[in-house]
């Protein structure tokens, strides 16, 4: 009975360790400890798969040549071109050839270390930044690796019409949003395909990262049409969108539907056809998620939908399609139909997204804990209103969440402590009695009897706590927020590892002194393991990023001083 709690903690303490390096096999790529890898896709399987679809919905294979039709009524490029658009938070490319968009820059989101940190960093290993550095913005849609927004239209009975394949005409010629100007748009119209022209505008709004696309179907035939639209965000399998170690975060394609909600449709159940998703609705919305960024294709309103995803040929892979599919009413000669969309490509900041349709807060992956984190991300953003400093929220979190537990910390840590005291009692009683393992038994009960001491009773107000302070760490993991944002002195990017490794530092000695407060285990090897243990974990901080290590140094510094104080009113030393 002595060593129950130390045996279940260290039980947790190396399921945890296997969990993380298991993270962390994953998220370089490499095959989980607990499933076979996929094989590999053949050419052949990629091949065939490019005809797939949902709907009618044409493959959305990049590159793909398009022939305007004959006599077209717009002017018709020889080539596509790359149509560059500047506002102040996007820098968006969108290719003449059907109208997608193929590039989106988010130049307040550095894909590398901001400046101060890669400085730190060079000179912590005896380096000089470059006279040419210049941090990158993060890229959402990449034409290199396949992934794209697209729209376009697809007959109900299988006629051509303007698709994603399609060569557009420039309409306008404003590329910058001008100081002073609050919005700006880009007009693309398509030569006539089947009888049928598609006019896209794209708007974009000073300081948002969602873009108004409008469609115009113009029916300049001579005969009734009844076409349908589809927007689709097209992505290749193995493009990664998160680098936190030991934590990936989910990347791939979403769903929502109000009767449903929200629903995740991992790249390998596209690949084997294992999908169960609401096929239409009224409401709901598509989107590609990764770490911290999203892009998603929105549509207010109530509005009968198709939702599909499938898998598709690419030029880096395995490429994959999710998207809606509306049909229009049907077009006289002469008529014209508009339909409205908003395509986002931006920061999971999680009010915005709430703001901006039902359950886009949702791309936020906060793992299996999202019923705990979301309060407690709501804490945590109101106590950085308070403050004004993301670190010192942190700090603050965890002290609150310290005095909330103060008492079922205290009963543990009082557990801890009189195990401490009666130690030397059982140590000498094994030591007499280790040849009769019986009459050891029954005298350490009956010292822990009389002690009052309960050898299991620091395990359940751990147990109890460990959701809450697993959900604040997916909380601290999944916010965008944390990018670039500061702490104090050294600590410039609560998102990147600590540069000089301080705070790491201190979490090791943290957890040794901590390891020191508690009751030696009886077993001389298993006291070893409890002080090799600490170094283990340590070790691992010193890859994790800053705010983390800040949650848990705090957590660890007041867990100590509050049972250093009880130990002290137990007289233990």
């Amino acid at each position: 009975m002595t060593d129950i709690r130390r045996a279940v903690l260290w039980v947790v303490l190396t399921m945890s360790l296997l969990m993380l390096w298991d993270g962390w096999q994953k998220h370089n790529g490499q095959p989980s400890l607990f499933s076979p890898s996929k094989p590999a896709a053949t050419a052949t399987s990629a091949a065939s798969a490019a005809a797939s679809g949902s709907a009618g919905v044409p493959a959305p294979t990049a590159g793909a040549a398009a022939v305007p039709a004959t006599g077209a009524a717009a002017p018709v490029p020889v080539v596509s071109q790359k149509l560059v658009i500047e506002t102040d938070v996007l820098r968006v490319s969108i290719d003449t050839l059907g109208g997608d968009v193929v590039r989106a820059e988010l130049p307040h989101y550095l894909s590398t270390f901001t400046p101060e940190i890669t400085d730190q960093l060079l000179q912590t290993v005896g380096l000089q930044k470059k006279p040419d550095f210049k941090p990158e913005p993060i890229v959402l849609f990449d034409a290199a690796e396949s992934y794209r927004a697209q729209t376009g239209l697809v007959g109900a009975k299988g006629e051509a019409l303007p698709t994603h394949h399609t060569l557009f005409a420039v309409a306008s010629e404003e590329r910058v949003l001008k100081d002073g100007a609050n919005e700006l748009s880009l007009r693309l119209e398509s030569a006539e395909v089947g009888g049928v022209k598609l006019i896209k505008t794209y708007t974009f709004k000073r300081g948002s990262y969602a873009i108004g696309v409008k469609h115009e179907v113009v029916n300049a035939g001579g005969a009734p049409v009844a076409p349908q639209l589809y927007v689709q965000l097209v992505r290749a399998a193995a493009t990664q969108g998160g680098n936190v170690p030991f934590a990936p975060t989910y990347t791939g394609p979403a769903l929502y539907t109000d009767k449903a909600k929200f629903h995740k449709l991992e790249f390998k159940d596209i690949e084997k056809g294992k999908l169960d998703f609401e096929k239409s609705a009224s409401d709901g919305w598509v989107a590609m998620v990764q770490h911290y960024f999203t892009s998603a294709w929105l549509h207010g309103g109530d509005a009968k939908r198709e939702f599909f995803a499938n898998k598709v040929a690419g030029t880096t892979g395995q490429t994959y399609a999710v998207g809606m599919l509306y049909t229009l009413p049907e077009l006289a000669p002469g008529a014209t139909a508009a339909h409205e969309d908003t395509l986002f490509a931006g920061p999971q900041e999680e009010n915005k997204l709430a703001a901006l349709a039902p359950g886009l807060e949702l791309v936020k992956d906060y793992g299996i804990f999202s019923i705990l984190s979301k309060p407690l991300f709501w804490l945590l953003d109101k106590l950085h209103g308070l403050i004004g400093n993301w670190g010192w929220a942190i700090v603050a979190l965890v002290v609150l969440l310290k005095i909330a537990f103060y008492w079922l910390n205290a009963s543990a840590y009082r557990s801890m402590a009189k195990m401490k005291a009666v130690a030397p009692r059982i140590n000498e009683m094994r030591e007499r009695l280790k040849d009769k393992p019986q009459e050891m038994q029954a005298e350490m009960m009956r010292i822990y009897k009389e002690e009052k001491v309960n050898p299991v009773g620091g395990c359940l107000p751990i147990f109890l706590q460990m959701p809450f302070f697993i959900a604040l760490y997916w909380v601290l993991l999944s916010t965008v927020e944390m990018r670039q944002a500061p702490w104090i002195g050294w600590i410039t990017d609560l998102s990147v590892r600590d540069p000089y490794f301080i705070l790491p530092l201190i979490m090791l000695a943290a957890n040794l002194f901590q390891v020191w407060l508690n009751p030696p285990a009886a077993d001389p090897m298993q006291q070893k393991m409890m002080w090799i243990m600490p170094i283990v974990f340590g070790i691992m901080f010193f890859a994790f990023p800053s705010g983390l290590v800040l949650y848990w140094v705090t957590n660890t510094v007041l867990g100590i001083a509050q049972q250093w104080l009880i130990n002290r009113q137990l007289g233990v030393s």
